[in-house]
């Protein structure tokens, strides 16, 4: 089992950045494939971005491509949002996630931080 705990929301102008962290720990690091999702009252949780631990391979969603960019540093347990150009639209809880299998499905991510909060206003 590993353990996730999101950084770095907070409230931005539109146009603006905000980098997210998220520290893993119980397992290795490495081993795990990870990926962000969002959420809004009244509905499910929202694929975001999810990167390969084996090759770094990043997948995104089509509403953050070219705005958003997924990473991770084995080294320091630890994955990033780096988040460029803001959108109110992309206001939402920001949750990072584990899996033991490259899926862009939230049934497959069987580890789940508390969530960030990012707004973003207009």
């Amino acid at each position: 089992q590993v353990q996730l705990v999101e950084s770095g929301g907070g409230l931005v102008q539109a146009g603006g950045s905000l980098r997210l962290s998220c520290a893993a720990s119980g397992r290795t690091f490495s081993g795990y494939h990870m990926g962000w999702f969002r959420q809004v009252p009244g509905k499910e949780h929202e694929f975001v971005a999810a990167v390969r631990w084996s090759v770094g391979t990043t997948y995104y969603a089509d509403s953050v491509k070219g705005r958003f960019t997924i990473s991770r540093d084995n080294a320091k347990n630890t994955a990033y949002l780096q988040m460029n150009s803001l959108k109110p639209e992309d206001t939402a809880v920001y949750y990072c996630a584990a899996s033991t299998r490259p899926s862009l499905k939230r049934a497959d991510f069987g580890s789940w931080g508390q969530g960030t909060q990012v707004t973003v206003s207009s």
